[in-house]
């Protein structure tokens, strides 16, 4: 049974329902697979830092440690994907993230996958089927457009934006994405969970479908 997790952020650590969670899906902890979202800073040991805080401050330890960015080989970030016990894409230049992904064609392996996936802010975001690049969604420029992300789960990821104080303006913006497949709007401390056909909800997250919005009731 494949399992996804789409991550907000979180400010400090996990928190204990999703660290629980956590401990029961990824029962294989021999590798764990980075994926930058900065691929261009390769030399920085700061990215994936934060993230791996969290998995390290849950007491989720793996084996092996790996990053993938434009350090690393396509062949050998390939390998990597293909052996993973967990992949996790992480936060930081969505655009950058999807071009990694696409250059490295790594979207196919990670579908294929039998690794728990997940992803914060723009990891989560890449993990969607689909994906609105605005400004009124946090990007530069005047023109809107959509991405393709991976496509683990039919649905489209707005994660880790001020939501409360701009719920019509993204509501509004991601009216025409909201009639074709749904989107889960999210900010900070939370996720959604797609274990099997099940999707379960951690903190403020809300669902835009055929242009309306609504605040998701806590599931886990």
């Amino acid at each position: 049974m494949k399992t996804h997790y789409y991550f907000g952020w979180f400010n400090d650590v996990f928190p204990d329902k999703l660290v629980k969670l956590l401990h029961e899906d990824i029962t294989d902890r021999k590798s764990l697979i980075m994926i930058s979202a900065n691929p261009f800073l390769h030399e920085d040991e700061e990215v994936g830092a934060t993230e791996r805080s969290w998995l390290d401050q849950a007491n989720i330890m793996f084996d092996e440690y790996h990053l993938i960015d434009y350090g690393v080989q396509k062949e050998e970030s390939q390998k990597l994907i293909q052996n993973a016990s967990v992949i996790f894409l992480l936060g930081g230049n969505t655009v950058e993230q999807n071009g990694i992904l696409i250059e490295y064609e790594l979207s196919d392996l990670i579908k294929k996958s039998r690794a728990v996936v997940m992803g914060t802010s723009a990891g989560a975001i890449n993990m969607s089927a689909k994906w609105l690049c605005s400004k009124y969604t946090g990007y530069k420029g005047e023109i809107s457009s959509i991405y393709d992300g991976i496509g683990l789960d039919n649905f489209s990821v707005l994660s880790h934006f001020d939501l409360e104080n701009n719920i019509e303006q993204i509501q509004g913006e991601l009216s025409l994405l909201s009639e074709e497949i749904n989107v889960y709007a999210s900010n900070k401390d939370c996720a959604v969970r797609v274990k099997g056909d099940k999707i379960d909800i951690l903190g403020n997250v809300y669902l835009i479908s055929h242009s309306k919005i609504q605040k998701l009731d806590e599931t886990l």
